[in-house]
């Protein structure tokens, strides 16, 4: 076919193809009260999709953010703890964020805070745009789904140092070719999980028990949750790469995480134990693909994924090996770390002083 007349062609398949999907969404999406008892971790889907992560509820939220413009430009916003807790009516110290998310299209920034301190923390949504107005989210009253989890840790469970296990059931989100990928704690015995989760919202699977070998403990574990992930297509086939506490860093296939299954990864580095991981983006700096995290207490790392397929299993105890890291010192009190775009990232920052930003930055 002359390419001239097929290009056209391909381009009304694919815009009658997205205009079936958008559909199916809105579709599934119901107004009314989305009553969500905690707001955790986010993450975009399409259409301006938010996908909310519900600890408390044991329940995963897709959220119709009405935000499907495109936009440009970048968030930056000085004390913006203080300006959500004047917007809220609330003390900054008796407010927390709890994650960033960059809607891809519009660009705004959205963030999940909680309004006050424990179980009965209000959860709330807002909405930072690039001329830095906040808005809140009308959560009594939106499109949604839900997707409950059928195996979330019991609402009293306790870790032996007596932690709640309800609020890690989910730790961080992806969307991912149609289907919405969630980590976290079950109440399974092997109870570090991995559940995709197909979107529009079908019913939920048990999900993948997973297990690691943690190098610098020396030993294999499978009841400590994946801290923050990211989806990434290797030579070999597509991962999840995922954080642990203390700080493994393991590839799991994503072809054999399926509902029911116990599934094995591959750790490929030890990053420095006393330290946990909080976010991590992949993305490519002429012509190099980059891993960057950002970490409670061990900065934010840079890592090379250029010879990621060719390092051993670490299966013994160890100190720092595997994947090489190196510290970016230029970024200090960075609490969040989300996508921009291809080469922009935006942070959380604390300051010295105890306030918080949110500042774009390019990534190195």
């Amino acid at each position: 076919m002359n390419s001239k007349r097929w290009l056209p062609l391909l381009g009304a398949v694919l815009l009658s193809a997205s205009l079936v999907v958008a559909a199916s969404h809105d579709s599934q999406l119901k107004a009314g009260a989305a009553n969500l008892q905690s707001a955790g971790v986010l993450a975009f889907g399409p259409d301006g999709v938010l996908f909310v992560g519900d600890s408390a509820g044991g329940a995963t939220y897709a959220l119709d953010t009405a935000d499907a413009k495109a936009g440009s430009g970048e968030v930056n916003v000085e004390g913006i703890n203080v300006k959500v807790a004047a917007m809220l009516g609330s003390a900054p110290d008796q407010i927390m964020i709890n994650d960033v998310a960059v809607n891809p299209i519009s660009k705004s920034a959205y963030l999940s805070v909680s309004r006050g301190r424990g179980p009965d923390a209000t959860p709330v949504i807002l909405r930072v745009d690039t001329a830095g107005k906040i808005s809140e989210l009308d959560l009594g009253d939106i499109k949604h789904s839900k997707a409950m989890l059928p195996n979330a840790p019991a609402a009293d469970a306790k870790d032996r140092r007596g932690n709640s296990l309800r609020s890690e059931a989910i730790t961080d989100i992806h969307f991912v070719d149609g289907q919405v990928f969630v980590a976290g704690l079950s109440n399974e015995e092997f109870a570090s999980n991995l559940r995709s989760i197909p979107f529009p919202f079908e019913a939920v699977g048990a999900g993948s028990s997973v297990e690691i070998f943690h190098g610098a403990h020396g030993r294999w574990e499978t009841n400590s949750p994946v801290r923050t992930f990211v989806p990434y297509s290797s030579k070999s086939e597509s991962h999840l790469l995922a954080a642990y506490t203390c700080t493994p860093l393991v590839k799991f296939p994503i072809s054999q995480l399926k509902p029911g299954t116990k599934v094995v990864g591959t750790t490929i580095a030890e990053l420095g134990n006393h330290n946990r991981p909080l976010d991590m983006v992949v993305y490519t700096k002429a012509g190099q693909d980059y891993i960057l995290m950002n970490n409670s207490s061990r900065g934010v790392m840079r890592m090379s994924t250029e010879r990621i397929d060719t390092y051993d299993p670490i299966t013994a105890k160890t100190d720092v090996t595997g994947l090489p890291y190196e510290t970016l010192d230029q970024f200090k009190g960075v609490q969040q770390l989300a996508q921009l775009d291809d080469s922009h990232a935006v942070l959380l920052v604390q300051t010295d002083a105890g306030a918080m930003n949110l500042e774009p930055i390019a990534l190195p």
